[in-house]
């Protein structure tokens, strides 16, 4: 039992340690809400900020503010045009990134700088028409870029330099008509590609993607497909079906360029030369370099269609001759027998012809009967 008297006592004594004791959790409280990073409007976090959901929001713009912390950051469907440079540069932990089903007509060189841990990128279904070359250079951990449904016509040489994790590339429904083979070179761990629905021209300018593609499918790497649409006796085939037989005339054509890029260059052509200056008195002086623009050649159009031509022409001709040596070794063998034969009966008259005083006794015995 207390003793009496007690009770104030004890309240006395536990009261500033109560004061004290509030006072510490409040703090620690402050400090746990202080340290927890804040979620921008209009978006969702999860419960530490990894993952931040700003998807269908009809941004127009950047949320400010984003928590440093973040790992993956969708900001997909909405009306994102423009990015500025260093957009992201204090998300140096970001993983992930979807910016797909906007409006993005350009990106800056520096739109993804300080994004060293990023491995997934997806512009899926904006309105990119080109890429500059250093566009991915800051990204040296990216395994997944998809760039599908664009308005891309070309690859730049370099945009894929400096991305050896990159695994797979989604190039789908864009306007697409040729690649460079050095352009996909430094992909050498690249795994799944995708180029289908695009306007493939199946012409020398493809040729060496082709011997890439075959190295890539050599190697295990998996590619949907490649429709040609250009030429017409190519159209709607895959690119990998077509021979390389078909592209021989091609290495005539760079034979001639090359040739003519031996060429020493002339003067500038300008198209209308001013008149010479009269000649002055006195020693005759060195004739000029004419500048009157040469007469272009029209350029030989690069079709399929006239090596298949070639193809068959050559093939009909082969034919006609192998018919020709065919007959002429018929009728040799025909003559021979005839001539063979000839001589045989030959051989037999030869004692009949040689006894001319036995033809003249029984033409002799034949007047005397008459």
């Amino acid at each position: 039992m207390l003793a009496p008297g007690s009770g104030p006592e004890l309240r006395t004594w536990f009261a500033p340690l109560w004061r004290q004791i509030s006072w510490l959790t409040c703090w620690i409280a402050l400090c746990t809400a202080e340290a927890l990073p804040a979620c921008p409007l209009p978006c969702t976090c999860d419960g530490h900020g990894l993952q931040v959901d700003c998807s269908g929001r009809g941004l127009t713009a950047l949320p400010p503010d984003l928590p440093a912390a973040t790992r993956t950051l969708l900001l997909l469907n909405n009306r994102l045009s423009f990015l500025p440079g260093g957009a992201f540069a204090s998300l140096s932990g970001l993983q992930r990134l979807d910016l797909s089903n906007n409006f993005l007509d350009g990106l800056p060189r520096t739109a993804f700088g300080e994004l060293a841990n990023l491995t997934e990128l997806q512009l899926r279904n904006n309105s990119l028409r080109a890429l500059d070359p250093e566009l991915l250079r800051p990204l040296p951990r990216l395994r997944h870029l998809d760039l599908s449904l664009n308005g891309l016509a070309r690859l730049p040489p370099g945009l894929f330099d400096g991305l050896p994790a990159l695994r797979s590339l989604f190039l789908r429904a864009n306007r697409l008509q040729s690649l460079d083979r050095r352009t996909f070179e430094p992909l050498a761990g690249l795994q799944l590609l995708q180029v289908g629905d695009n306007p493939w021209e199946c012409d020398c300018h493809l040729r060496d993607f082709k011997h890439w593609l075959e190295w890539f499918s050599y190697r295990g790497g998996r590619l949907d497909q490649l429709t040609c649409t250009l030429p017409k006796e190519l159209r709607g085939k895959d690119m990998r079906a077509v021979p390389m037989e078909m592209f021989n005339y091609c290495s005539q054509l760079d034979g001639q360029q090359s040739s003519a890029g031996l060429e020493v260059p002339g003067p500038p052509c300008t198209k209308a030369s001013p008149e010479p200056p009269k000649p002055k008195p006195g020693p005759e002086p060195e004739p000029e370099p004419s500048t009157a623009c040469p007469q272009k050649q029209r350029p030989r159009p690069v079709s399929v269609r006239r090596a298949i031509g070639t193809v068959i022409i050559a093939g009909v001709v082969c034919g006609v001759v192998c018919i020709m040596m065919v007959v002429a070794a018929a009728y040799g063998c025909i003559y021979a027998s005839l001539m063979a034969k000839y001589h045989r009966e030959l051989k037999k008259r030869q004692p009949l012809m040689g006894d001319p005083d036995g033809e003249h006794e029984d033409q002799k015995q034949i007047s005397s009967v008459a």
